[in-house]
């Protein structure tokens, strides 16, 4: 950016900052629940912009100053090394600026459902869910995140045909969002007795968790079922018609759950379910209006796409979609998997910094 332009467009950011905090105190906004939760958040984003913005100008206001100063001999110094310190700074908070600015994921912030599905491949695919359920809890807990399981439907032969669950942290989906996709693994079952390798699949679909701010669902729009939960669930949630399951007429969405110990909890889980993927639907579209620079997108969330091969013979993991390896012991016992995201993490901001400089 040329440096007057940058001035300008930051003087315009840090007066936009400003009416922004003028608006939190207006008596309007402060008895519209809606709208002050919706411009507090906005306000808490740009701060560290604001905050870099105003370091910049501080800088080259520092330079002014001290240009003024070098026709007097006493000062040349004091101003030579003042404008050299001050120009020192301006490229790496010019960088760290323009990274800012690139519009960021309105849903990073937020916690995040998991839902991980059995595919191609029979009871192996069940049993390879079960691990990527293992595999995602150890690194949950590695991070020091809080996992509820929501709803759960195990195989006969061991992991799940469908497995449910929430995780609440410091902007989890953020890091989770580049998890879903079709994960496939390549390996001899425990249930091959002849020593051959199979290829199986699991779907992951990481949803950001929405609230009623963000997704508003009409009562009238709904239609609920209850039913008697199966398997296992406690003394009396088999016993009851506690399962709910909720169908969204508008859109054909349904959801269930039957794992909560009352009717009410299932019904609770059920309605996050359901916000989530509406809110998963609406970012959807968003995005599709925006044109084909979404299909460049790493970690793009498409269920169909294949995203990372788990190779158990050659003990190794490729995510395909930045030709990035581990092993495959490391990543399923979840202690590798961050070196993944981190990797994508890294490939997904070059991108985008790339994009914003063009």
């Amino acid at each position: 950016m040329q440096e007057t332009g940058m001035r300008e467009k930051l003087e315009k950011i840090i007066k936009g900052y400003e009416d922004l905090q003028a608006k939190l105190g207006d008596p309007d906004v402060l008895g519209d629940q809606k709208e002050y939760t919706r411009l507090s958040k906005e306000y808490a984003n740009q701060g560290p912009l604001v905050a870099k913005a105003r370091e910049y100008l501080q800088a080259c206001a520092d330079i002014d100053d001290a240009k003024e100063m070098l026709d007097d001999a006493d000062m040349r110094d004091f101003a030579q090394e003042t404008i050299a310190s001050a120009e020192e700074k301006l490229p790496a908070l010019e960088e760290d600026i323009k990274f800012m600015l690139i519009p960021s994921d309105p849903a990073d912030e937020k916690d995040i459902i998991v839902e991980i599905r059995a595919a191609a491949g029979g009871d192996e695919a069940a049993i390879f869910a079960g691990d990527l359920y293992k595999m995602y809890m150890r690194f949950c807990e590695h991070q020091h995140w809080k996992v509820e399981t929501m709803d759960a439907s195990p195989s006969d032969e061991g992991g799940y045909k469908e497995i449910q669950f929430k995780v609440k942290g410091d902007h989890v989906y953020s890091v989770m969002k580049y998890e879903s996709g079709v994960h496939r693994v390549q390996r001899v079952p425990k249930t091959e007795s002849q020593g051959r390798i199979h290829t199986s699949t699991a779907t992951v679909a990481v949803l950001p968790e929405a609230d009623e701010i963000d997704v508003e669902i009409n009562e009238n729009d709904l239609r609920i079922d209850v039913y008697r939960a199966g398997g296992p669930g406690g003394q009396c949630v088999n016993t009851t018609d506690s399962a709910v399951r909720i169908t969204h007429l508008p859109t054909g969405l349904v959801v269930q759950s039957q794992d909560q110990k009352s009717q009410l909890q299932n019904k609770i889980a059920a309605m996050a379910v359901l916000r989530a993927r509406l809110y998963e639907k609406m970012l959807a579209e968003q995005q599709a209006a925006e044109g084909a620079e979404r299909l460049a997108q790493i970690g793009s969330g498409a269920r169909a796409e294949k995203i990372r091969t788990y190779n158990g013979p050659q003990d190794r993991v490729t995510d395909h979609r930045i030709g990035f390896n581990s092993t495959y012991s490391g990543v399923l016992e979840g202690d590798n998997l961050g070196d993944i995201i981190t990797a994508l993490q890294a490939a997904d901001r070059a991108r985008k910094l790339e994009a914003a400089v063009e």
